[in-house]
Formats: structure tokens, sequence, C-alpha cells
């Protein structure tokens, strides 16, 4: 399985389990995502989330030939990748995520939805949407200046390049910079202590946190999807994708 699903403990962990690849995501498995995350929410004997990848490598983002294969199948709001980042920002338990080695694209996106986030020390991140001739996605274009500040998030989103865990941490996207080897034990002790609390409390306490800006959260992801889906079928984009393909540097000095 690409994705593995563990309840135990009052706690659902959700695992990216496709080192072949360097955890890739498929369309399949944001949609087991998205699945999962949708019972969570329903089920009482679940309260705190863990997402986690392998201790070399997070996830390197989109599988890019799945991707391609699936990029005209519906509006990009209705796709799986859609579902699982709308279950997961609006999630009401409280979402740990646990980050070793490489969090490419959607692989930084998403921890800026999660509630706790802890870096082993071999983390990076980067968000190369411009390097592949798009633009952010799922409210990283509002978020990530919000948490880190414009001049810095103007920095890795302008030029795509990748930071390090200690970065990350100094500029707010993480919580805790911690061991490689002790990241998910640890990570997974935070989940327990908030198993323990009272879940009611949780719930108010994330909403609370989160209600100011939930409106501009959303309206915010449609404008990018606007722009992201136009994107898609843009010179530049495919002039991106089929460097990637051939394994060559890019030429977007022939568009205006």
């Amino acid at each position: 399985m690409d994705i593995l699903i563990n309840k135990t403990d009052g706690m659902l962990q959700i695992e990216f389990n496709r080192p072949a690849k360097k955890n890739a995501i498929t369309g399949a498995m944001y949609q087991t995502m998205a699945d999962a995350l949708q019972e969570a929410e329903s089920d009482a004997a679940i309260r705190a989330i863990l997402i986690c990848g392998k201790p070399d490598i997070f996830t390197a983002g989109n599988d890019l030939e799945d991707f391609m294969k699936t990029s005209t199948a519906g509006p990009i709001g209705v796709r799986p990748v859609a579902q699982f980042m709308w279950n997961l920002s609006h999630a009401s338990k409280p979402v740990v995520a646990a980050v070793s080695g490489m969090a490419v694209g959607i692989g930084t996106t998403l921890l800026m939805h999660c509630d706790l986030v802890y870096a082993g020390d071999n983390a990076k991140f980067s968000m190369p949407f411009t390097q592949l001739g798009l633009c952010p996605e799922f409210a990283s274009s509002m978020l990530f200046p919000q948490m880190v500040g414009y001049p810095r998030a103007a920095e890795k989103l302008l030029l795509g390049d990748s930071f390090s865990a200690q970065e990350a941490y100094d500029m707010g996207l993480v919580s805790k910079v911690v061991a490689t080897d002790d990241l998910l034990a640890f990570a997974t002790a935070q989940a327990a202590k908030l198993v323990a609390l009272p879940a009611s409390s949780l719930r108010a306490t994330k909403s609370l946190m989160k209600s100011a800006q939930a409106d501009a959260i959303q309206a915010q992801m449609k404008e990018e999807n606007n722009y992201f889906g136009g994107m898609l079928s843009a010179p530049e984009a495919k002039e991106a994708f089929a460097a990637f393909f051939q394994k060559r540097k890019p030429d977007f000095k022939q568009f205006a």
C-alpha cells in the first residue's frame, strides 16, 4: 500500500509508503488520505491525527507522470488532491506532522494546514511552483507570508529554492526540530498528549484559532485554483514538464 492507515490508541496515523518513488503522491494516494480524514472526522474514537513519511523522505510532492495523466480530469477543486486538502484544512481534530527528508511542493503546502509540525534535522522544504511554470496552491500564497513574513515568503515562493529544518523553524513554519532518529517517537508522543486531553476543549481551541481566516483561506484557494488551472495548459508549464521528463534544464527565455 502506498499509503498506510493505522488507527490505534485514539490516534489516526497516515504514512506515505512509496519510498521507491520518493513518496511521490498519486491521485489514488490523495483519495485514500481524503477518505481517511473524512472517516476520522465522524469517528469519536479518533482524537488526534499524525501524518508522517519515511526517515529519509517525507514526500517529493506530486507524482508528475500521474499528475500529467489526470491534469485535465475535471476542475481542480473536485480532484482527489483538493478533497484531501479540503478535509485536512477543515479537520476539527488536531493534526500533527512529522517531516524528515524532502518535503517538496504540496509536501510543504500541507504543513500549513496542520497544527503541530515537527521536523527531523535532515528535513528539506521547497515549493518549486515557479520552476514548473505554475503558482502556489491551497492558500499557501496567503498562509506562508502570514507565517514567515513577506520578504522570506517571497524568496521561497518566487525562487522555489529549498530550505533547511532550522531555517523552517526560525521562520515559524515548524514547531520544533528534532533529531531524525527520534522524530517519529517524539511526534507520536506529542499526538498521544493530545489524545489524553479533553476532545471538546481541543476542538474549541483549534476552531477559535482558525475561524477568523477560514473564509479567506477558501477564497484564496479558489483564486489560486483559477490561476493554476490556466497555467497548466500554458507554454511555460509544458516546457517545464517536458524538461523534467527529458532530464534537462527548461528554457523559459523563449516566453514573454
